[in-house]
């Protein structure tokens, strides 16, 4: 019930159940490929990128979402059909704007350690992570401006 409300009391709408939603699904997923990653990893070094470990995590993550989408579409199912009003979408634009600045200067980063590592499954997991990361910042963003109200 504490995630159906918010600070003041009131009900939550869609699009913060939404963030919700995507924010838990993400990180459960990527903590979970990341565990899988580090457990085939050796001392000789990363496991390399697997596709059909790729294609697992995914369908998970896809799964999930649909699940958790559902559920908060039934809760409120007259404001999962409605389109977002100015506010979200205010809300949606800042804090996709600002996730972005997160996930470039990781990719940056991801390609400055490449630089001196010269790992490519190195590379691959920091984009990767850059790319997860940025997301959750923008969920995380989103949720703080719906509780705050603040732009």
């Amino acid at each position: 019930m504490l995630i159906i409300l918010n600070i003041e009391g009131k009900v939550m709408g869609f699009q913060e159940k939404s963030a919700w939603v995507m924010l838990a699904t993400l990180v459960l997923t990527a903590a979970l490929y990341f565990y899988n990653v580090l457990s085939l990893s050796t001392a000789d070094g990363l496991a390399p990128p697997l596709l059909p470990v790729l294609l697992v995590y995914t369908v998970i993550l896809v799964v999930i979402a649909v699940v958790g989408h559902i559920a908060a579409a039934l809760m409120s199912p007259k404001e999962a059909n409605a389109a977002p009003d100015e506010r979200e979408k205010q809300i949606a634009d800042r804090a996709e704007s600002q996730a972005g600045r997160v996930m470039g200067f990781l990719i940056m980063l991801s390609l400055a350690v490449y630089l001196f590592s010269y790992s490519g499954h190195l590379l691959f997991y920091g984009v990767f992570a850059s790319l997860i990361i940025g997301q959750v910042a923008e969920y995380l963003l989103q949720i703080v401006y719906f509780r705050t109200a603040s732009l």
